[in-house]
């Protein structure tokens, strides 16, 4: 059985949460400090994901294969322009790096935008993270040099670069 991709439920909250860490100290070892992502706590991401409201328009969809959590992409409204929409985050565990969980993910957030009215998609990623920005020039996104800092934490603080395509 292949990848599937399919909404969040509540059920999936805590195995999301392990997938976001995991890939996140891969994804980010040797551009956030390494103490950083060694404290990071999944059982934190969990609890944040269920006291969070969900708000009007965001949705997570999730990537199952062989019935595990493989990866997961939240998206909706632009943050700062609404009536633009934003991939917020797409994280896929590494050992399902280089399968298709990350592309069916893009492509089915790309899809949900448009069919939204979306006339363009956007995201935030870490300037260092070369191969998140790989994979986002791949899928067709190209960064407009709109720099901004991130801060990750407490006195953590890293470039990260917009990137944009039509719908």
């Amino acid at each position: 059985m292949g990848t599937v991709i399919r909404a969040l439920t509540p059920d999936d909250v805590d195995e999301v949460a392990a997938v976001h860490v995991r890939s996140t100290r891969a994804s980010q070892a040797g551009i956030l400090p390494a103490e950083h992502l060694a404290a990071l706590d999944p059982a934190v991401f969990a609890a944040r994901r269920r006291s969070v409201r969900a708000e009007p328009g965001r949705q997570t969809l999730v990537a199952e294969r062989e019935g595990r959590i493989a990866g997961f992409a939240s998206f909706g409204p632009d943050r700062e322009e609404p009536a633009l929409g934003e991939l917020y985050a797409i994280y896929v565990d590494p050992a399902h790096w280089g399968g298709d969980a990350g592309w069916l993910l893009f492509a089915a957030v790309r899809d949900a935008l448009r069919d939204r009215g979306f006339p363009e998609m956007r995201l935030w990623v870490l300037a260092g993270n070369e191969r998140a920005r790989h994979f986002y020039e791949r899928a067709g996104m190209t960064t407009d040099g709109m720099p901004v800092t991130h801060r990750a934490g407490a006195g953590i603080d890293v470039p990260k670069l917009r990137y944009r395509r039509p719908l």
